[in-house]
Parts: C-alpha cells; structure tokens; sequence
C-alpha cells in the first residue's frame, strides 16, 4: 500500500511506528540532554500527541512528527530547568525594605505573570523564553528550532500580545 493512504490512526500502523521510533527517539533525547526518565517520559508524551493528531499526520511525516515534539518538548524542560536553576542560585533576601503590602502585590504579580506563561502555546512559550531569559536572539532561536526568523518573530508577536492583555506591558 502506497505510505500516503496508510493511516496513522490504525492501531496497528501506530504500535509499529512505536516499535520502530520509540526507543531511537528515546536514545536521540537521552544522548542529547543526559536524562532517560525525561527521555522516556517525553517519548511517551510524544507519542500520545501523535494519537491525538493521528488523523491529521501522514504515514511518511509520522517520524519527523515525533522527533520534532520530542525535541521541543526536550527544549522546552531545558528552558525550564536552567530558570529554576537560576532562580535557585540567585542569594535570597532574607530581609527588605518593602512593605508587607509591596511584597504581597509582587507575589501576587509573579503568580500571574508565570501562570500566564505557563498558558503561552508550547512555541511561544519556548520563544519567549529562550528570547527573554536565555538572552538568544531571533537568528539563534530560529536555528535552535529549525524555523526562519519570521517564524520566531510571529512566535513572539503573539506571545508579548497575550501576555500584555493579561498583565500589562512587560
């Protein structure tokens, strides 16, 4: 049968694209990021998304599918990651000169502000991220992602309008 008329949606089509990628995919993350629990959870989670959009992918685009929401997925927990690690090294004050209600309205705006980012889209999270607390650039970025350049832009475009309409100007 011609690969544009298998259907990924058949369950025997999806348990042998997983015998076949699975474990590679899983070897790919753990090589790259040094992590097999993460490696295996996130093929999981890939594959899950290939069941949930199986209708839409072809048989032929099913391997690049999974490697691309696998590695940014991968991305994505690095991203993470390095910002709790970073947050973690910074020295916590253990005294201020704010008022209690200074420091209440500050949680208060952390709270919104990372659930707001937490809501992004999973490319405009990673967009933002990389731009606003890695410092890369746009061309970085876009390399990073294997996207052009106009991509990240919109990525951002879209992300910075969200977050404005939630919280205000950042």
């Amino acid at each position: 049968m011609p690969e544009n008329l298998v259907n990924v949606c058949e369950e025997k089509v999806y348990e042998q694209l997983y015998r076949e990628h699975a474990e590679k995919i899983c070897y790919y993350l753990y090589y790259k990021y040094g992590d097999m629990e993460k490696a295996q959870d996130i093929v999981q989670d890939s594959f899950a998304k290939l069941w949930i959009d199986c209708s839409k992918i072809i048989f032929a685009a099913a391997k690049s599918f999974l490697y691309k929401i696998a590695n940014n997925a991968s991305i994505n927990n690095y991203v993470h990651q390095k910002t709790v690690l970073k947050y973690k090294a910074t020295e916590q004050k253990t005294y201020t000169n704010e008022s209690p209600e200074f420091q209440m309205e500050e949680k208060e705006f952390m709270d919104q502000l990372n659930s707001a980012i937490g809501n992004l889209k999973d490319g405009q999270r990673e967009v933002f991220l990389l731009n606003r607390i890695e410092k890369k650039t746009y061309k970085e970025i876009a390399e990073m992602l294997d996207i052009s350049v106009k991509a990240v832009e919109k990525r951002m475009h879209l992300a910075l309008t969200i977050l404005r309409k939630k919280i205000g100007n950042i």
